[in-house]
């Protein structure tokens, strides 16, 4: 929401420009806030166009956030300082119909597969917040939907669930190197944005939540610090992203259920400075399984890079092999994503948390 407001008022009926059939919902609407612009107010893109790698590169610094989706051999590149002002891309990856998500407030990048009920479906935005996450709206039935985890709350499409689509933010230059056909959203939107600043400029520093959120704090965890988050067998677990900069490489799990963590710290916030080429660099984290070909590798951060053993081979933050014997393999991705502290254990309070070794 672009509008930093010091209080809300939860909402006892939704706006009067909602046709949703409250009669259906799995929430109480006093869970609903205003975030300060109206249905709409923050105009989701439509009819995304694309621009080339190459081009892209005279706008966008190489440390800037981008998000990356890949179906069938296509890859889309969705720059953050895009995403900010917009929030939601209704797009279509070959024969996919796909909702690429980001909610400034919970740092929230999240991409989704936008059928319901088998026909793809027309998000916008609300302008409504729960636990200060973005609401979203299907233009059919004016269902809302929960952007950070993609359940229908309030609406004739209550308890359903858009499924979530493996998707990384990267460095703009780590998409150039690794993908350099792919398609990147351009600043040709139809509309009259700033594209490159950050509109949330003091949220991050302030290190507290302006929305009413629900959730069980920690002294140990502030509100609005990063957590590499993900699900696996059923059980949502996270790590600091503050302990992986002296823990680049986690070999995890156990069974067929092993996983490594890769980090770097190159990548910028988007929502630090004024404008994102200048913001800190907090990083960039990525979980993916330790399983090629059946083998279970073991990884290590050596002089800066992703070596595993037995092969010596040399991997990226894509998980891509780029040298030794598995040169061209890839890891098979675990759905994760980072997000601020608050936001995810708003929806996922069973959370494990789990600190690293010297913190």
């Amino acid at each position: 929401m672009l509008a930093l407001l010091s209080g809300s008022v939860a909402f006892s009926q939704l706006p009067p420009e909602f046709r949703t059939d409250l009669s259906k919902k799995s929430i109480r609407l006093a869970e609903l806030t205003p975030g300060g612009p109206p249905k709409d107010g923050i105009p989701a893109i439509r009819d995304p166009k694309f621009a080339s790698i190459d081009s892209a590169s005279a706008w966008l610094d190489p440390a800037e956030p981008v998000q990356v989706v890949r179906h069938a051999g296509n890859v889309r590149v969705y720059p953050l300082q895009v995403l900010i002002w917009h929030e939601l891309v209704n797009d279509r990856i070959g024969d996919l119909p796909v909702l690429v998500s980001f909610c400034p407030l919970c740092n929230a990048a999240v991409a989704f597969d936008r059928r319901v009920d088998g026909q793809a479906a027309e998000f916008g935005v609300s302008g409504l917040l729960r636990h200060s996450d973005l609401v979203m709206f299907d233009r059919r039935t004016d269902s809302l939907w929960q952007q950070l985890t993609g359940e229908a709350i309030v609406g004739a499409h209550t308890g359903k669930r858009l499924a979530i689509l493996a998707s990384q933010v990267i460095p703009f230059q780590t998409a150039v190197e690794n993908y350099p056909d792919a398609l990147v959203l351009g600043r040709d939107t139809g509309h009259k944005r700033p594209y490159g600043a950050n509109p949330y400029e003091q949220y991050e520093t302030r290190g507290r939540t302006i929305f009413p959120v629900n959730y069980k704090k920690s002294r140990m965890i502030k509100p609005l610090e990063r957590l590499l988050a993900f699900q696996l067998e059923g059980k949502p677990r996270a790590y600091l992203v503050r302990q992986l900069r002296e823990h680049p490489v986690l070999n995890r799990g156990k069974g067929a259920s092993a996983y490594v963590v890769f980090y770097q710290p190159e990548m910028r916030t988007a929502l630090g400075a004024r404008r994102i080429a200048e913001s800190n660099r907090v990083g960039a984290a990525a979980v993916f399984s330790r399983f090629v070909n059946g083998e279970r590798l073991e990884f290590a951060f050596v002089d800066g890079k992703f070596i595993d053993s037995p092969t010596s081979s040399t991997w990226n933050l894509v998980g891509r092999a780029t040298s030794g014997p598995l040169k061209g393999t890839a890891l098979d991705p675990i759905e994760h994503g980072v997000y601020y502290a608050f936001a995810w254990l708003a929806f996922k309070p069973r959370t494990d948390v789990i600190q690293l070794e010297g913190h």
